[in-house]
């Protein structure tokens, strides 16, 4: 079996296209009748959040941490104690292609890091878009790590530890310790996901915060210009 893990805090807004999009996946073809279980983990959720889980029949467990390791911790957890092989974690704010889940696990690594895209760029300047799509690398060998696009094998991810409870950044960590235990990862833009562009996300110093310091830098050539991407870890 494979455990799709969604760790939540108030996703109201998104949270119902998030689900479909794992069902949809879920019965890919490519997966030749594998089971597919999905886990939102409610983290301190005080909207319709566990409502909309409810009425998309997934498994949902309930947590008050405020934290999005634990959070993705907890899950992976509940899906290793009911066997699964395979665990694939991605966001609320997420959309997974139909062949998500399939071509990860057809990759046949240990741990897959997949890209994200972005289509809706209304919550942004024209800028920021322009300075994305210049430096991120959407093609096979990229190094970049979301936890919006993330799968790894169960053996794997015991052995390196699992994920830590960072409350951001708990997907580099995750990586960064299994290439420390020697895991093979696939650096893949196959496994397709589009998410949000969104300015006020719901984990500091995650995707949103990227984007934000993309309409901080000063332009290439200026004086004392930042790192883009400092400190995220191959965050894009």
């Amino acid at each position: 079996m494979i455990g799709v893990i969604v760790p939540v805090h108030n996703e109201e807004g998104c949270l119902a296209a998030c689900l479909q999009a794992v069902s949809r996946a879920a019965v890919c073809p490519g997966l030749r009748g594998e089971a597919v279980l999905a886990i939102v983990v409610l983290d301190t959720c005080y909207d319709r959040s566990a409502d909309i889980a409810a009425e998309h029949g997934v498994l949902t467990l309930c947590i008050a941490a405020r934290n999005v390791g634990m959070a993705r911790a907890a899950g992976a957890a509940h899906a290793l104690a009911l066997g699964m092989r395979w665990l694939a974690f991605t966001d609320a704010d997420t959309i997974v292609s139909p062949d998500w889940l399939s071509t990860q696990v057809q990759l046949g690594a240990d741990a897959v890091c997949g890209c994200v895209h972005v289509e809706d760029w209304q919550d942004n300047l024209e800028l920021v878009r322009q300075r994305y799509q210049e430096r991120y690398c959407a093609q096979d060998g990229h190094q970049h790590i979301h936890g919006a696009n993330l799968g790894v094998a169960a053996d794997a991810y015991v052995r390196c530890g699992g994920f830590p409870a960072l409350p951001s950044s708990e997907d580099v960590a995750l990586v960064r310790a299994l290439q420390a235990c020697g895991a093979s990862i696939a650096w893949s833009a196959a496994p397709r996901v589009v998410t949000s562009a969104r300015r006020h996300a719901r984990v500091r110093d995650g995707f949103a915060g990227y984007l934000r310091a993309l309409a901080d830098a000063p332009e290439p050539g200026t004086a004392c210009a930042p790192a883009i991407g400092a400190g995220l870890a191959s965050r894009p």
